[in-house]
């Protein structure tokens, strides 16, 4: 990195906490990873209103949705871990197979790169072990 772009990067970094400082001081210190278990997985009836119905009412069905999404994701790497739980948390609801859920990540590796396919798919095992725990 230049130090240019060093300097612009860590600007940035500072107005972001100082907008977390103004909107809640107590989130300042609130680590990153385990947020996205905060969000409630939503209803697949919901789901399917909002995003099957009601973006595309002819077009692709909230699964169909979501699986894309989660090719996405899985291009994106690391930086979208939480949104990648999250959107397995999604696909369970609205009843995709893991094996569906295996096969889009394991299509994007000719995309996004093995790695980002591997990671992708242990975290993929991490939202099923603790959904099977949440089960039982």
């Amino acid at each position: 990195m230049t130090e240019g772009f060093t300097k612009m990067f860590q600007a940035m970094v500072e107005q972001g906490q100082e907008m977390v400082r103004a909107f809640n001081p107590a989130l300042e210190s609130m680590p990153g990873r385990g947020f996205d278990a905060l969000m409630p997985t939503m209803p697949a009836e919901m789901m399917e209103m909002w995003f099957g119905r009601t973006f595309n009412r002819e077009g692709l069905d909230a699964k169909t949705r979501l699986l894309v999404t989660l090719a996405a994701l899985t291009v994106l790497g690391a930086q979208a871990e939480p949104q990648i739980r999250l959107t397995i948390r999604h696909l369970i609801e609205v009843g995709a197979t893991k094996r569906e859920v295996a096969e889009v990540i394991s299509q994007m590796s000719m995309f996004g790169g093995v790695p980002a396919m591997t990671r992708a798919l242990e975290i993929a095992q991490k939202v099923y072990d603790d959904h099977e725990e949440d089960s039982a």
